[in-house]
């Protein structure tokens, strides 16, 4: 009897721990989440309708500029129209005449299938250039906001720029106004770039310069050189004394002559305007404390500007050398001042000088310079000492006489 007892215990209480391990799954069971790979779903592409020809090169403009690789139209064609045929040469127009197309396209493969009405159209487009170069593009309708742009990037040195215009222009223009803008501001450009240009397309009137500068340094190099050169002119400019604009300018030029040294060896080797050589260079008269010519000249023209004096870069030879020097505008007149042969020869050689007295030594282009004929001269200026000016011209005269208004090219 205790034996039957005992063996009905035991198995009520197997039933019971199996009857556990069986919630026990049950409850393990709805625990466990079933994850499903849902099937991939191509998002919807935007099928845009077009009508005609003019239509159809927008919208694939359009899309260029955000540089879209595929695109898909819905055409919608006129009666006898072949819609393939107008695809291709839109494609061909766009790659060959259209200057964001001839700028940024490397390819463009097309296809079109008739749809009941109309055509579905397929076009796909290979780039050359990046987003970033499309919308760096720069557009200009005037010479002088054109002359400004460029004027940025190269104070900027950038490696590269992209003008799109209806002026037509050569790959000549574009140095030479790179050039200009050069020696115009000596403060805001510390060096000229080598320049190539290519255009987009090559024929018509509505076109993308793409212009490459060419630096010795890095942007960011140049960049840290240029901002230690503002603050030479500044200093320099400080420096400066004197109660009479000729007194003030004599003072610059003697500043100059006590702070940097004529580089001879460097002016033997450079042979050609503008090159890259710091001491071609204000950098190189004002911050390194050597220069030829032109260094000295556009370090003149530096401390010129920044004190509000007309001066200007003349380019030419001096016996025979590649050369440059200062036009100055002084109480109506134009002198000529060339502060690197005051610095070999002396500050009397080379101050307020007239057309007559630079003949000799100097050639330069006469016909598209200022003429010098002013009659002032250092010993004038040494010998006014604190008396006032009773022969020399009239200090308040701030603009050339008539016969001595012809303007620089």
């Amino acid at each position: 009897m205790f034996k039957s007892i005992s063996i009905f215990v035991i198995m009520v209480m197997s039933l019971s721990m199996l009857s556990g391990c069986a919630n026990f799954l049950e409850d393990y069971n709805e625990t466990i989440t079933v994850h499903q790979v849902a099937p991939y779903v191509r998002p919807p592409t935007e099928q845009i309708s077009v009508s005609d020809y003019d239509e159809l090169i927008s919208v694939i403009i359009k899309h260029i500029m955000e540089l879209e690789t595929s695109l898909q139209l819905i055409y919608y064609p006129h009666e006898g129209e072949d819609v393939l045929a107008e695809v291709q040469r839109a494609s061909y127009e766009i790659m060959n005449n259209h200057p964001i197309g001839a700028y940024a396209v490397a390819n463009m493969t097309v296809d079109a299938n008739r749809n009941v009405t109309r055509f579905d159209v397929d076009i796909e487009i290979e780039y050359k250039r990046s987003k970033e170069q499309l919308d760096s593009i720069i557009n200009v309708s005037t010479l002088r906001y054109m002359m400004t742009q460029i004027l940025n990037i190269m104070s900027e040195y950038r490696e590269e720029a992209a003008i799109r215009t209806n002026m037509l222009f050569t790959e000549d223009d574009i140095a030479e106004f790179v050039k200009e803008l050069y020696y115009q501001n000596p403060r805001r450009v510390l060096m000229l770039p080598f320049v190539t240009v290519e255009v987009f397309p090559e024929e018509g009137t509505d076109r993308i310069y793409e212009i490459q500068f060419g630096h010795v340094e890095s942007p960011s190099i140049l960049q840290l050189y240029s901002e230690n050169l503002a603050f030479y002119v500044r200093r320099n400019a400080e420096l400066a004394v004197g109660t009479r604009d000729s007194e003030i300018l004599l003072s610059l030029v003697n500043n100059l002559l006590e702070s940097t040294t004529y580089d001879e060896g460097a002016a033997r080797t450079i042979h050609v305007h503008g090159a890259q050589n710091f001491a071609a260079t204000a950098f190189g008269a004002l911050v390194r404390g050597n220069a030829v010519g032109e260094g000295f000249a556009m370090a003149f023209k530096a401390l010129c500007d920044e004190l509000g004096f007309d001066s200007r870069i003349v380019l030419g030879e001096y016996d025979g050398r590649v050369h440059a020097w200062n036009i100055v505008l002084l109480y109506g007149y134009f002198y000529h001042i060339d502060v690197a042969m005051c610095s070999v020869y002396g500050i009397e050689t080379a101050f307020l000088k007239t057309d007559a007295d630079f003949e000799e030594m100097y050639t330069w282009d006469r016909e598209n310079t200022v003429r010098c004929i002013g009659t002032l001269t250092l010993e004038d200026i040494i010998g006014w000492g604190d008396s006032d000016i009773t022969d020399g011209p009239d200090e308040t005269d701030d603009e050339p006489n008539d016969d001595n208004e012809e303007e620089q090219s």
